[in-house]
């Protein structure tokens, strides 16, 4: 058995680390929703923190653009925001109660994000034009989105229990999952050419073909609450589970392995409550713990 081994990054403050991504300068940039601010890391454990000038912004999820920036969400402000390697920020203002949440690089050159408020896909170019594509389902609640391998964008539908795929044309098709209460949030393309998602309201992990077959894998605790996920290089997916603050990993055949989160050093520390997760350039996983620490895992 391959041993293990986690280091644990404090975050000064109540600052809640949320949504994480590998920057193009060799860092890795976290979302601090609780400071309305981001965090640059770098694998060294040298961090940055870059405040937004609004505390109460709600910065969720973040992604590396297509223009060697990063973009992220501003769910409670109804932004989407921008930061440059060298902390350059701007940001774009949406229509009020659009919450963004969700945002990925798409295929043609602009960001696509949800609005989880409005319960629409959100298009934005890398100079700020925004458009928007309604969906077909009210109160959805549009959660994560990634770009497929078709060349779509996918996403989750939280309150609808369902996927949704949008052409960069804005052809929306949407896929109901096989059963109520699956509630899924996170998704991404994995190596196997299929969308992997979280089941937060089951405790499963989801695997759906361009077709849309679905399969799901349920997790030993079915109040696990499994979060967000991530395709890794070695073949399988890696998510977090937060209502157990553990990593696991899911092999496309669906066997899984899991990895208790380290908490906090101090006795009667709070459950660590992962989130976003992330390769860095190191080839060590990243997660952003809300309770106030990203853990680096090591393979």
């Amino acid at each position: 058995m391959t041993e293990t081994r986690f280091t644990l990054l404090p975050v000064p403050g109540a600052a809640g680390p949320y949504g994480i991504t590998a920057g193009p300068d060799g860092a890795l940039w976290a979302t601090l929703v609780h400071a309305g601010a981001l965090l640059r890391l770098d694998p060294g454990g040298r961090s940055t923190v870059h405040p937004l000038g609004a505390p109460d912004s709600g910065p969720s999820v973040i992604t590396a653009g297509p223009d060697g920036a990063l973009w992220f969400t501003r769910m409670r402000d109804d932004r989407i925001g921008r930061i440059t390697p060298d902390g350059t920020l701007a940001d774009y203002g949406l229509p009020a109660g659009s919450a963004p949440f969700g945002i990925t690089a798409g295929p043609d050159g602009a960001l696509w994000f949800t609005a989880s408020g409005t319960g629409r896909i959100g298009r934005i170019t890398v100079d700020g034009q925004v458009s928007a594509f309604p969906l077909p389902v009210e109160g959805a609640f549009p959660a994560f989105i990634t770009a497929g391998a078709d060349g779509a964008l996918w996403f989750t539908l939280n309150q609808a229990d369902a996927l949704g795929r949008i052409t960069c044309d804005g052809d929306v098709t949407l896929f109901p999952l096989p059963a109520p209460g699956a509630a899924p949030v996170g998704i991404a393309a994995g190596p196997d050419g299929a969308l992997w998602f979280t089941e937060i309201g089951a405790g499963r992990i989801g695997r759906m073909l361009p077709d849309g077959t679905v399969t799901e894998f349920p997790l030993a605790d079915p109040g696990s609450r499994p979060h967000a996920v991530v395709a890794g290089s070695d073949g399988g997916c890696w998510y977090t589970e937060w209502g157990t603050g553990r990593l696991g990993r899911i092999t496309p055949d669906g066997r899984v392995t899991g990895h208790p989160l380290p908490a906090g050093d101090t006795p009667g520390a709070p459950a660590p409550e992962p989130h976003g997760l992330a390769f860095g350039p190191d080839g060590d996983l990243y997660v952003a713990l809300e309770a106030g620490a990203v853990a680096r895992f090591t393979p």
